[in-house]
């Protein structure tokens, strides 16, 4: 079964804008898990414009699924926040300061030895871990050299190319990435741009994807069908 994780990362983006607590960025958390989450992803970066590191602390005593930390492991503070609240999962991501969104996976070849230094860390600790990487076979071998336990696709270019029509050119890449990972013994997350019109067919070709993380999508459907059924929908185009 592949799991959804619901990333809540826009309720805080929503908060921050006016100040506050509305939404109540903890309350997210706990109604994703009731509304029958698999998991609760957050992405806390450097500037906290949108998910605060106090916010993490705060979810972290209430949660009872399973909690992934999405971050630039570069930044000492992240590691940090990591190392306090021993999330079931980290996620380290090849984040610059200030950018704007996720957009490309790891070197993991030019990274090797950094990457596995940190993951190590993080694995003493009894984080799994896991790193974003593109849809590239080299990447993938790169990144079981480093000993993380999963990769995280990024799916933004199938996501594009599903839109314009492509799907079966748009899916193939990640299918071959995914055989490669399967192959080398590791586990296998997807998220960037996953939405209800292009994630079944995405696990229809890749079945065996352990966890899918979804944030702008899901909580965007939500403003129109509810927070609840958004979840419910998504898990039902998981199967």
């Amino acid at each position: 079964m592949t799991k959804l994780s619901v990333n809540i990362n826009k309720f805080a983006t929503l908060r921050n804008s006016r100040g506050g607590t509305n939404p109540d960025v903890v309350k997210a958390a706990i109604d994703a898990q009731r509304f029958g989450a698999d998991g609760v992803t957050v992405h806390p970066r450097p500037d906290e414009r949108h998910i605060r590191y106090e916010d993490v602390r705060q979810i972290k005593k209430i949660i009872t699924t399973e909690f992934n930390i999405e971050g630039n492991c570069t930044e000492q503070k992240f590691i940090d926040l990591v190392l306090e609240t021993k999330p079931e999962q980290v996620t380290l991501v090849p984040d610059t300061l200030g950018q704007l969104t996720s957009d490309h996976g790891w070197d993991t070849i030019k990274n090797k030895d950094y990457l596995e230094n940190i993951i190590s860390v993080f694995k003493k600790a009894g984080i799994r871990v896991s790193i974003f990487v593109d849809p590239d076979i080299k990447m993938v071998e790169g990144a079981a050299a480093t000993g993380t336990d999963r990769i995280e696709l990024y799916t933004e270019g199938y996501a594009k190319q599903f839109a314009a029509g492509s799907r079966e050119s748009a899916v193939k890449p990640y299918i071959d990435a995914a055989l490669k990972a399967k192959e080398l013994g590791l586990g296998i997350n997807a998220g960037h741009d996953l939405d209800r019109q292009n994630l079944q067919f995405f696990k229809q070709q890749i079945p065996w994807v352990d966890e899918v993380s979804i944030g702008h999508a899901l909580v965007c459907d939500a403003l129109y069908v509810g927070f609840e059924n958004s979840i419910q929908l998504y898990k039902r185009q998981l199967g």
